[in-house]
């Protein structure tokens, strides 16, 4: 996959068939997408085209409103696009200025100048331009005069594969991970580096490494506590584990922490990235009256997490 963050620099395309999105999480109905745009660009000998924004557009058009939450970093989300076998992959940097074009400036000096698209591929409520005054009744009407052929994705497929990032997002912050994990196609994971901790999991019997996730935007999911399995700086087999997200209420602790304790492993991995897949939910958080009842629980957490790990 060619990956393209320079409009002007752009190489010739062959018959581009292309469709336009934030592809957060590339979750099992963008790859529905994917697909048509596969199929349509075999059956045209064209190459296929994702246009993608950074930031995301709702980091620009509502800077005061709540942060967004990323299911997917925009490494991430090249990573998993590239394993589709895309051929371009254009990320186009998503400013105030490009949000105010109007939508036939979009069409005619974004579309149809940049990328000459020989396939536009969208869903039917898809609007662009300033206010979102664009959507498909101007591509239609206007598709005989640039020479694109027009393929809608329709309400009712759209609606069938009842998939949307907005969804898998509320699935996670509600700890439904097998929901979460479903609508995906795949395990959402995180990532971030070790760093130093108080060392509390080591004196109850359960070291862990305390992750400083990679990008502050990423969402992280429902306090509580996870059957995990976890990958050391993306090399080697996946090793099993259970991971806490949460305040440590046991010690009125205050800032959210991500812990992680890897079964039956020892080594040093201060600096070291971890990519910490969600495999389940097991518990939420709870305050225990002492020590003892806290590191029973764990123990009856820690079974449990094998158990689920070994289905």
């Amino acid at each position: 996959m060619q990956i393209h963050r320079d409009l002007t620099h752009l190489p010739a395309l062959r018959r581009a068939v292309i469709t336009i999105g934030t592809f957060d999480g590339v979750h099992s109905g963008h790859r529905h997408i994917i697909g048509q745009l596969q199929q349509t660009a075999a059956a045209c000998d064209g190459e296929t085209v994702i246009i993608t924004f950074d930031p995301h557009p709702r980091e620009v058009l509502q800077p005061g409103g709540p942060p967004i939450k990323l299911l997917t970093t925009l490494d991430e989300k090249i990573a998993l696009l590239a394993a589709q076998g895309i051929d371009h992959l254009v990320i186009v940097p998503f400013t105030r200025e490009f949000s105010e074009l109007s939508a036939r400036a979009y069409l005619e000096d974004f579309l149809i100048r940049t990328f000459n698209p020989h396939t536009i591929i969208i869903g039917y409520d898809h609007r662009f331009g300033h206010n979102r005054e664009g959507g498909l009744e101007l591509l239609e009407a206007e598709q005989n005069r640039y020479g694109f052929q027009l393929v809608e994705i329709p309400q009712q497929v759209v609606h069938d594969l009842a998939v949307s990032s907005t969804k898998i997002r509320k699935s996670l912050l509600e700890g439904n991970t097998d929901l979460a994990n479903e609508l995906l196609g795949y395990r959402y994971f995180i990532e971030g580096k070790v760093i130093h901790g108080d060392k509390m999991g080591r004196k109850l019997g359960y070291p862990t490494a305390n992750i400083e996730l990679t990008d502050s935007r990423k969402l992280i999911p429902a306090e509580g506590i996870y059957a995990i399995r976890v990958q050391i700086d993306r090399q080697g087999k996946a090793l099993n584990g259970v991971m806490s997200i949460g305040t440590r209420p046991t010690f009125n602790g205050s800032d959210l922490r991500v812990e992680a304790h890897i079964f039956d492993f020892s080594g040093d991995i201060y600096n070291q990235l971890l990519r910490v897949e969600m495999i389940s939910y097991i518990r939420a958080n709870q305050k225990f009256d002492n020590i003892e009842a806290l590191i029973s629980q764990m123990d009856k957490d820690s079974l449990i997490a094998r158990s689920v790990l070994q289905a």
